[in-house]
């Protein structure tokens, strides 16, 4: 894995040491073609795949490819403006050869798809990603939907292409949802994580053009494309397509998964609640067990709840708002974990509580009506902060009920002068 990081950073190192290429007149032999990677299995980002530009002309010894997915993790708070949505990458020129070593490396998958312009597009599209590479001009805020590095190739070869591009439509209906779950099929608590950070807008169907924010969706959509010149005149985008690189197993290889998915730890937390309930109820309250459990069990639901409430109002992320999952993730869940061991906050943690059950179980009861597609391992997860709230009213309730009748039966023996 060190090698992995290894390889991205001397990538990134030779992208800004090299200086640019002078711009020159392209021959009339001069490709333009479209490189699509498949997905790589050693970093979360590249488990999408990715796309570049490759622009090669022997006769003036041009072999260029743009990459608009460059990014620098060095830079400061990259994490923080990650997580905002503010994350700027650069367009950056490689060699092809460069290009090559690095993806061999990773054992990716390479397919080369060729883009059938005429010597004047081909000049206009090599002239236009030239300038956008310059330094004042490579730099652009990354959306992982909507502006990525599959859809800025695709947007630069439609702007200059003489003609109008027809996409063939694809084989079925889908959302944003549903083409993340293909991509990340064997990385369950990815999935789960993702699923629990973006919202209902990951639910709308897309179209054809929508699916391309995916490289392999991109690449599909290009094979099948015509370009209509007029209403006689139209031909394939593609010449002709082939493999430069092939997938490497042993150095790309899909993780196996673990033991401990999602659905499993969120019933195995299930049992816990029910056994730390069970033991609440016998002793009413006498242990300290279920409050430090409560602790632990709420404070991680409220940290969860902030990042998605951080989402929802403060980031520039897409589809993070509305967000079903705050329902059950919510930050009021971190301070009513604090206030838990506040003696005289016991009223205030009884509301809590009382409030938290009532939404869980219209939660639990409407979870099919919910228009969102929540993974099921929210069903358990959602069951344990239920159980442990319904729990805590009812031994709560009962020692309000016996300090009541303890009161009442002093009372009533002070009366009588006993």
């Amino acid at each position: 894995m060190k090698r992995h990081y290894y390889l991205i950073l001397l990538s990134l190192l030779l992208l800004l040491s090299l200086p640019a290429p002078a711009r020159v007149q392209l021959s009339d032999s001069a490709k333009i073609s479209l490189l699509t990677a498949s997905p790589w299995s050693g970093a979360v980002y590249a488990l999408f795949g990715h796309t570049a530009i490759h622009v090669q002309d022997d006769s003036t010894g041009v072999d260029a490819v743009y990459n608009y997915g460059f990014f620098d993790p060095s830079q400061p708070h990259f994490i923080y403006n990650f997580v905002r949505g503010k994350t700027d990458y650069i367009l950056g020129v490689t060699s092809f050869k460069d290009f090559l070593f690095e993806y061999e490396q990773k054992g990716q998958q390479v397919i080369e798809q060729v883009i059938d312009l005429s010597f004047v597009e081909k000049q206009q599209l090599y002239d236009a990603l030239f300038m956008n590479a310059l330094p004042e001009n490579r730099g652009y805020r990354y959306n992982y939907l909507y502006d990525n590095c599959s859809t800025r190739p695709r947007d630069m070869i439609e702007k200059y292409v003489n003609g109008f591009i027809q996409y063939p439509p694809t084989s079925q209906e889908q959302s944003y949802r549903d083409l993340l779950h293909e991509c990340l099929a064997g990385y369950p608590w990815v999935s789960f994580g993702i699923d629990l950070l973006i919202g209902t807008e990951a639910e709308r169907t897309i179209d054809v053009r929508e699916k391309m924010f995916l490289p392999s969706y991109l690449m599909d959509s290009f094979d099948g494309a015509i370009i209509q010149k007029n209403d006689t005149l139209s031909y394939s985008l593609v010449q002709n397509n082939s493999v430069i690189l092939n997938h490497d197993n042993e150095r790309n290889r899909v993780g196996r998964q673990g033991l401990f998915t999602p659905i499993l730890v969120a019933f195995v937390l299930l049992i816990i609640s029910i056994l730390v309930s069970l033991l609440q109820i016998i002793k009413l309250n006498v242990s300290k067990l279920p409050k430090r459990y409560d602790t632990i069990l709420f404070a991680t639901a409220g940290v969860g709840g902030f990042i998605i409430f951080f989402l929802m109002y403060f980031s520039e992320h897409p589809a993070t708002n509305p967000n079903w999952n705050f329902v059950w993730l919510n930050l009021f869940a971190l301070i009513a974990a604090v206030l838990f061991w506040v003696k005289s906050a016991n009223r205030v943690v009884y509301f809590y509580h009382f409030i938290n059950f009532v939404l869980l179980t219209l939660f639990l009861l409407l979870w099919w009506l919910i228009p969102q597609q929540l993974p099921v391992a929210t069903i358990p997860f959602s069951m344990s902060l239920w159980l442990r709230s319904a729990s805590n009213l009812f031994v709560l309730r009962k020692k309000n009920l016996t300090n009541k009748r303890f009161a009442s039966s002093r009372y009533m023996k002070a009366g009588w002068g006993q």
